[in-house]
């Protein structure tokens, strides 16, 4: 058997982000002796260490805000004069426009743009700045990816219909809810059976809107003192929320868990999954918390594709907070049935090892036209 097709997934670093769990969870289950990931990053990541044993490669090379625009496409051209890959997959959103500019001059034949969100973070110049990036991904791509069909449309315009979906699969089995690794993660986290647990998991920054998740829960802790907020991640705003808990007096009652690697436990604690962000494209950790049987209150501009049909997602408008808050008692009030039909997941194209193989069989494809 010859050398695996290696394909390079070109992203910012390979953390906790939505994107960069879709890739590992994808990279996890693909047969390595076919296919192979390297990752071109601009700043080191907790997947690092696992990509370099599963085979990968991690290079490096320095971000636009470090070294400029010209600094930037200097660093993209000098790399990829220097490695040679048929299939370059960039996962940057608007700045894929870039890296896929460079690509396409270096005679890379495959380069794909993959759409992860339906909105650009930063202030106007930032926000000028990615659009005039985005304007190079229809002349420099040759396929277009998206997780789901509202953030084709927010990425690729008039051309989201020759898009192909890659749904944000997860590993089904370990998600499904325990109640012996409920009441351990309790355990652990000194919290006892009866109390509520509201939860969240994501990057502490703007778009996750943390700020909003503080005031639901204290206009919630008014009716139901003995709950406790989780929020697991990091982010650049978590010194500010840890002041926001504490400025609403209800620090003693928000247990802030860092970036944890055992996602798939610490669901089986929550009781309910809080998610206000104000913008996403298809969040994988809501797939993962359906999976988990949670009750998912979630902002209504996210796509309604992320809804699995398991009656688990209500959308709610963030200009209101007391829909949240009787959304929220309801849930407490509820008995608690964390039984789920995971066939859905499957029939909704969420089980990982079905998305690993389509992947895996569309990259093959793809290294054999150009071969």
């Amino acid at each position: 058997m010859g050398s695996p097709l290696r394909v390079l997934h070109a992203v910012v670093n390979m953390n906790r982000g939505g994107a960069e769990t879709l890739l590992m969870n994808l990279y996890r289950n693909i047969d390595r002796s076919k296919v192979q990931f390297d990752f071109l990053t601009c700043k080191p990541g907790v997947f690092d260490q696992e990509i370099e044993n599963l085979g990968g490669t991690v290079h490096r090379i320095p971000y636009v805000t470090d070294v400029g625009h010209r600094g930037y496409k200097k660093a993209l051209k000098r790399f990829f004069q220097s490695h040679q890959y048929k299939i370059v997959h960039a996962h940057m959103d608007k700045m894929s426009g870039i890296v896929l500019q460079e690509a396409e001059k270096a005679k890379v034949p495959v380069r794909i743009a993959h759409s992860h969100n339906t909105q650009s973070e930063g202030g106007m110049l930032t926000k000028l700045y990615k659009n005039y990036a985005a304007s190079s991904i229809h002349r420099s791509a040759t396929h277009r990816f998206a997780c789901s069909r509202s953030a084709a449309e927010w990425l690729f315009g008039r051309k989201s219909s020759q898009v192909h979906l890659l749904k944000n699969g997860i590993d089904c089995r370990r998600f499904l809810y325990s109640a012996e690794k409920r009441l351990r993660v309790r355990e652990q986290l000194n919290l006892s059976p009866e109390t509520f647990v509201a939860g969240h998991v994501g990057r502490f920054n703007y778009q996750k809107n943390h700020n909003h998740i503080l005031e639901i829960f204290c206009r919630f802790l008014n009716t139901h003192e003995n709950s406790v907020l989780l929020l697991a991640g990091d982010g650049t705003l978590r010194n500010t929320i840890e002041a926001k808990s504490k400025q609403l007096g209800i620090e003693d009652k928000v247990k802030f868990l860092g970036v944890r690697e055992d996602v798939d436990e610490l669901l089986q604690a929550f009781d309910l999954f809080l998610f206000p962000s104000l913008h996403e494209g298809l969040p994988v950790t809501l797939i993962e918390a359906q999976n988990a049987g949670l009750p998912c209150l979630i902002t209504d501009t996210i796509t309604k594709e992320v809804d699995m049909g398991m009656g688990l997602v209500e959308h709610l408008p963030l200009s209101h907070i007391d829909p949240w808050i009787t959304a929220m008692k309801k849930a407490a009030a509820t008995p608690d049935s964390r039984v789920v039909d995971t066939a859905l997941l499957k029939r909704n194209g969420y089980d990982i090892k079905q998305s690993a193989v389509q992947t895996q069989n569309n990259y093959i494809v793809l290294g054999r036209v150009v071969s």
